[in-house]
């Protein structure tokens, strides 16, 4: 978390100016959601703009893996040049790579004018079903550990899996695993496994102990929220930095999913669980995290109205968008110094030439003088 300077007074002033200001009626909002895990965050969003009296469309690709059509708003289907089995076969083959390497995926850059909703999908909280809820208090003082890869990552090789299940095996707490994978027959009676498992509302749970994780920000966000030290196998994209600033701060470990042994994940996880001084900092983090002005939620609500009531909001728009070509790539700078570069060279290259001719001529002068 980057220091910043703050003005008490003059930040009162203009949150009491936001407050004040009258909610958009009878907006109108047109979505084009990321699919994947993103989709998780905006969904929410389109809710509560529903909630709050504006007309929401979402425009839906006919093959996506995680958006879908929803009663609460409207949706607009629009082709995209491939199939849903397509889509899928393309996934699974990245989802059965993932563990062998790391695919390379680049990181999308950070904006001006973005705004940041970190833990926007922690707010909505539920009772936990009955089976689940007899599991987690069933734990005694032990606790229990939750373990998922995240939303698109529901499965391994058998080979992954048993190093999972062997280390389980041998830690009292109980566990609760997303997992969609193959079962082996005895599988340890501690562990329970679950072809999707509330994870929000499981780690509110306070015999929660442990977080096993791949780093992803959805994830990374309701263990802070909820104060639950995390255990991390970063797979791809931004997961890795995300794991190395928590490592720093002192809430989470970090293990390769490459090179990670049966061994090495039941230190990690007998430290985390003994080592009181995970939980002592996640809970300080979760309190900084928690102490804010306004709701994630909120906090997308009232810029997405923003932006509806001052009729795109141009003001905040970049200024690379009304650069042209050669601006943006710099090509003027680049041209500048290529002729800068080029006279230099041509006035070094007439230096010399001028150094030869006098060298030259003493030489002819001398020889007649002889």
């Amino acid at each position: 978390m980057r220091g910043r300077v703050w003005f008490p007074t003059l930040g009162l002033v203009a949150w009491l100016c936001c407050l004040s200001l009258e909610p958009v009626q009878g907006g109108k909002v047109l979505v084009l959601p990321v699919d994947g895990s993103h989709w998780l965050s905006m969904k929410l969003l389109v809710e509560e703009l529903t909630l709050r009296g504006h007309e929401v469309e979402v425009l839906v690709p006919e093959s996506s893996l995680l958006i879908k059509g929803s009663k609460s708003h409207k949706t607009e289907i629009y082709k995209v040049p491939f199939t849903q089995a397509e889509l899928e076969k393309n996934f699974n083959r990245l989802r059965e790579s993932i563990f062998d390497k790391a695919p390379d995926i680049t990181d999308i850059p950070v904006m001006p004018n973005m705004v940041f909703i970190g833990g926007i999908n922690c707010a909505k909280k539920a009772p936990l079903p009955a089976d689940l809820q007899e599991f987690v208090d069933g734990s005694g003082d032990d606790g229990f550990i939750v373990f998922t890869m995240g939303s698109m990552v529901s499965d391994m090789p058998d080979v992954k899996a048993k190093l999972f299940i062997d280390a389980f095996r041998q830690i009292p707490q109980r566990v609760l695993w997303r997992y969609t994978g193959g079962l082996i027959d005895d599988m340890p009676k501690n562990v329970r496994v679950l072809k999707w498992l509330p994870q929000n509302d499981l780690l509110a749970h306070p015999k929660a102990r442990v977080f096993m994780t791949h780093g992803g920000t959805h994830g990374i966000y309701e263990g802070i929220c909820n104060g639950v030290p995390m255990l991390m196998f970063p797979l791809f994209g931004d997961q890795s930095d995300n794991v190395d600033r928590m490592v720093h701060r002192g809430v989470a470990k970090k293990l390769s999913i490459f090179e990670m042994t049966t061994e090495s994940l039941v230190i990690a996880l007998k430290e985390m669980i003994n080592n009181k001084s995970y939980k002592e900092k996640m809970a300080k983090l979760s309190e900084i995290h928690l102490d804010r002005p306004a709701k994630p939620l909120d906090l997308a609500a009232f810029w997405t109205e923003f932006v509806m009531r001052h009729k795109g909001a141009a003001h905040l728009r970049v200024a690379g968008h009304d650069l042209n070509s050669i601006q943006y790539h710099n090509l003027d700078v680049f041209g500048i110094f290529v002729v800068i570069l080029v006279v230099v060279l041509w006035l070094e290259l007439k230096f010399c030439l001028f150094c030869v001719r006098k060298c030259g001529r003493k030489g002819t002068g001398k020889k007649k003088s002889e």
